[in-house]
């Protein structure tokens, strides 16, 4: 395995980390805020389209070449 490769998967598995880390967040906040189903459905909406802004950033990079 090459730096490169290795950084690569790093990289890769950081980045999913932190995401499940702040899936986590989402949810117990949610929990500690007593906030319901319609409630965790808003923060889980709200905080995580800033998340899927990113997944669909890094995709479209991939796909088009740029960077």
């Amino acid at each position: 395995m090459t730096f490169a490769q290795f950084e690569e998967y790093s990289l890769w598995l950081g980045i999913g980390g932190l995401i499940l880390f702040m899936l986590f967040i989402v949810w117990d906040l949610a929990k500690e805020s007593k906030a319901g189903r319609f409630g965790t459905f808003i923060l889980f909406l709200a905080l995580g389209l800033g998340l899927l802004g990113f997944i669909i950033k890094t995709v479209l990079v991939e796909v088009m070449g740029v960077g």
